[in-house]
């Protein structure tokens, strides 16, 4: 399911849309949903992060969600340069609606430093990330 098209769009503060894909910026979490067949490089990843570094601010802890709703390509090692260089995410969920989806959750599971749930549901995501301490 789409952010646009779920109850919690409404409690969206903004909504930003890049050529690779939309960013919905929450209170407590970040919503990504890619685009088809982009490859989410470190210079996209950058892009993302400094928008959330402006609106949470450098000293905010969120969560950042993934919502996989396309396929797209992206590169491990890119977490690593984030926590390194961004440390705002305290946690993330990635949420995959099919069994590629979820196998690339175990190799990012590998390059990150924090920790990843996966789940099947947008609502279930969003449950975690709003009770997530």
């Amino acid at each position: 399911m789409r952010v646009e098209d779920s109850k919690h769009i409404k409690s969206a503060h903004e909504k930003v849309e890049l050529p690779f894909g939309n960013f919905y910026f929450f209170n407590d979490f970040l919503i990504s949903e890619l685009n088809q067949g982009i490859h989410f490089s470190w210079d996209k990843v950058k892009k993302v992060a400094d928008l959330a570094s402006k609106f949470y601010g450098k000293d905010n802890k969120v969560v950042y969600i993934s919502n996989r709703i396309n396929s797209y390509s992206i590169e491990p090692q890119s977490w690593l340069k984030f926590d390194k260089r961004y440390n705002f995410f305290k946690a993330s969920a990635i949420i995959a609606y099919d069994m590629k989806g979820g196998l690339s959750v175990v190799l990012e599971k590998l390059f990150s430093q924090k920790r990843i749930q996966k789940f099947n549901d947008l609502d279930d995501a969003i449950d975690w990330a709003l009770k997530y301490k």
